[in-house]
């Protein structure tokens, strides 16, 4: 791969180096610094002139320093004269953010899809976003990966023969359906109601999981009110096995340790699209690595090839 440069910011650069070793390519520093009025400064040291730029960031806290600090590396790359600079983000933060609705409320996700491309977003590469319309909020072209391949090829190592995938709520039954189709199970969803962002209620679970074994699946875990509330209603109706998967395991106000302390789940199974400090992981926690997918993106990406073949296959 010639005329390529990749850089981190400081929010997971784990993350970049994986990715750099599968591309065989370096991961070149970046020089940030805080000023003494507590504005950061950015310094891509590599060369970027007509180079095809990836800069990998996702929006975990603290958030808004991590914001800013991409807006400053696209700011920069875009006066490096960069032939093109694509935003490798495995997590948006602000794609939760998507709807109007409450009054006078606002849309951030939007508002923070354009700041990207005012400061210089030639492309988005974004991995599992909240809700499709977060697409729209772009007006640059957006790759949109998910990690149900990889946490599939987790699970084909248990016995699958008792095993329904089951949904916290119908607006993740999309996606847990391609999951279950996967692993060649049945499907279940949970009918959620949210009241606000760490209280829901989850009156019924739609689907047959009675005396199976289960794996929840959502696309994010934060808090973990929505995943606890599900755990209630599958021991109610006599579950015999529960495992808990998701992309971006975010794991908030401990969360990973309030679900990973359940006696009756065996395993917590997320991806590395954001980190996970070893000090809060839990012995029950297993990481599903997608760091080849993101590579193998931004290959084709560079190489001008198709990046939802990825999923054809």
């Amino acid at each position: 791969m010639r005329d390529i440069a990749i850089f981190s910011g400081t929010a997971h650069p784990q993350l970049a180096e994986e990715i750099c070793s599968h591309l065989e390519q370096p991961l070149h520093p970046v020089l940030v610094e805080r000023f003494a009025t507590d504005c950061l400064g950015v310094q891509l040291q590599a060369n970027c002139r007509e180079r095809d730029v990836f800069l990998v960031q996702p929006l975990v806290r603290p958030v808004q320093e991590n914001l800013v600090e991409l807006l400053l590396m696209l700011d920069a790359a875009r006066g490096a004269s960069a032939a093109r600079t694509t935003v490798v983000m495995p997590y948006y933060a602000y794609a939760r953010s998507d709807k109007k609705d409450a009054p006078r409320i606002s849309i951030g996700g939007r508002l923070v899809a354009d700041l990207m491309v005012s400061a210089g977003a030639d492309r988005m590469l974004a991995m599992t976003l909240h809700s499709p319309q977060v697409h729209g909020f772009f007006s640059v072209p957006v790759d949109h990966l998910h990690a149900l391949r990889e946490l599939a090829a987790h699970f084909r190592g248990y016995d699958m023969s008792n095993t329904t995938v089951v949904s916290p709520d119908l607006g993740n039954a999309k996606e847990a359906a391609a999951f279950a189709r996967m692993l060649g199970v049945p499907v279940a969803a949970g009918a959620k109601q949210r009241f606000a962002d760490d209280r829901v209620s989850i009156s019924s679970v739609i689907g047959d999981v009675a005396g199976r074994d289960v794996i929840v699946v959502d696309d994010e875990i934060a808090k973990g009110s929505t995943v606890l509330e599900l755990l209630d209603r599958l021991r109610e109706i006599g579950v015999r096995t529960i495992r808990v998967a998701c992309t971006h395991g975010l794991f908030a106000s401990g969360a990973l340790k309030r679900i990973g302390d359940q006696p009756d789940v065996l395993e917590i199974v997320c991806t590395n699209t954001v980190p996970i400090p070893e000090s809060e992981r839990h012995p029950k926690l297993s990481v599903v690595s997608i760091a080849p997918a993101l590579a193998e993106a931004m290959r084709r990406i560079h190489n001008g090839e198709s990046v939802s073949a990825l999923f054809d296959a």
